[in-house]
């Protein structure tokens, strides 16, 4: 069975005009208006379908769809629907919209499977107005607690628990239900299957991921007043800090990644040497014994330079997602689809967290990747093929289809072939 690739591509083009960007992108932070717009174009094609909704306790969307056993346990799909500023049209929302045309054709179709079927849109994935990212999912698996959600604030001081009212998403649904397996359909965010020229990546886990929060302390003085010899220019030791990790990172962990994606200058001036420099620092690696070493190697480093700067440095750990390993019988079904659907295909750890890596901490899951334009993500020109989308979205159908299959027929049932 493969899905209808026009609809699909049509629910992304629609979804898209939400919250659109002067440069074909999307803005829609988590519980603005414009994410709850977003969540009611959804609603709107869940109601033609007749799926049931649900708010859980920290604004996560959940459409189910009956089974023959309701008492048994859900097989879930799932991603999410808000963006970075000005980020991509796909990131996300290609794995919501992708769930929701594998059960517009079970519907069409007339297929019920054993299990309920559900659809999860996860609150606050991209961390983008609230911190950590992946919050939603994380809140659910239990990563994070509950309390500690509501609290966050964003940059204007309002909190996810304030917004979760004023935009109706709190709801009564337990968090942590147990689900019978989870598999989330997302673009790859970088170049490898389009370099490769594979159409789907078969993901076997996540990297590790470690957010460090730094505070250079120099002193701050007169632009012209002060000489350089007599100087603690913070900017300056900041900036050699910044050149020496992404060096030692190159040199030392090859599979390693160092991104310096945000920085604060206190009291900042044209003309006044910076006092105080608050940056973030976030280090990536496939293999949780690697990221501690370069977690090591970066405290050691930027202390080194502070003191020979004369300068101070503080380091904190933000937050840490350890390296996840997804499930074999999950990951076994989305071969199979791949393989019967003749589609080309390899094996790939995910560079990026998504809301899978917490759920794999709550039952068995897996995910599937097609392929981006260029390997770009979190920016306006994010792309990909309407034919990959459909693939992706192919794979998915099947996948779910033959894990119902597998782990609710009788023992002497032969499993039955769902492509067409």
């Amino acid at each position: 069975m493969r899905v209808n690739a026009e609809r699909l591509w049509q629910m992304l083009m629609d979804m898209a005009k939400i919250g659109a960007t002067e440069n074909g992108g999307n803005t829609r932070l988590a519980l603005t208006d414009e994410d709850i717009a977003g969540r009611a174009l959804l609603l709107e094609w869940a109601e033609k379908i007749n799926l049931s909704v649900h708010y859980d306790e920290v604004g996560n969307l959940i459409l189910r769809r009956s089974g023959q056993n309701e008492a048994a346990l859900p097989i879930v799909m799932g991603s999410h629907l808000d963006t970075q500023p000005k980020g991509g049209r796909f990131d996300g929302i290609y794995g919501v919209l992708a769930g929701m045309e594998v059960l517009q054709r079970l519907d069409e179709e007339k297929i019920t499977t054993t299990h309920p079927l559900e659809l999860v849109v996860w609150m606050n994935e991209e961390g983008a107005r609230f911190t950590p990212a992946m919050m939603g999912s994380a809140a659910f698996a239990g990563v994070i607690p509950k309390q500690q959600i509501y609290d966050s604030t964003d940059k204007q001081g309002i909190s996810v628990f304030s917004e979760l009212v004023r935009t109706g998403q709190l709801g009564n649904h337990p968090l942590a239900r147990p689900f019978q397996a989870y598999y989330e359909v997302h673009i790859e965010q970088g170049p490898v299957l389009e370099k490769n020229e594979i159409s789907i990546g078969v993901v076997t886990g996540g990297q590790a991921i470690l957010w460090l929060d730094v505070e250079t302390r120099g002193r701050a003085a007169h632009a012209g007043t002060t000489p350089m010899q007599m100087r603690k220019d913070t900017m300056v030791g900041t900036a050699a800090m910044i050149v020496a990790l992404e060096q030692a990172i190159l040199q030392q962990f090859p599979e390693g990644l160092v991104t310096f994606g945000e920085m604060q200058v206190a009291n900042s001036s044209r003309n006044t040497i910076p006092g105080k420099i608050q940056w973030t620092i976030d280090l990536r690696h496939p293999e949780d014994a690697s990221l501690k070493a370069m977690e090591n190697a970066t405290y050691k480093l930027l202390q080194t330079l502070a003191a020979q700067r004369n300068l101070e440095v503080s380091i904190s750990q933000h937050w840490l997602s350890p390296a996840t390993y997804f499930d074999t019988a999950c990951i076994a079904t989305v071969q199979d689809a791949v393989n019967r659907l003749g589609y080309s295909n390899q094996t790939i750890v995910s560079g990026a967290g998504h809301d899978a890596i917490n759920i794999a901490k709550h039952c068995p899951t897996t995910m599937i990747f097609i392929p981006c334009i260029d390997g770009l993500s979190h920016n306006e020109a994010e792309d990909i093929y309407a034919k990959d989308a459909a693939q992706g979205a192919d794979v998915l159908l099947n996948a779910i289809l033959d894990y119902d299959a597998k782990y609710a027929a009788p023992a002497d049932q032969k499993y039955v072939e769902t492509v067409e």
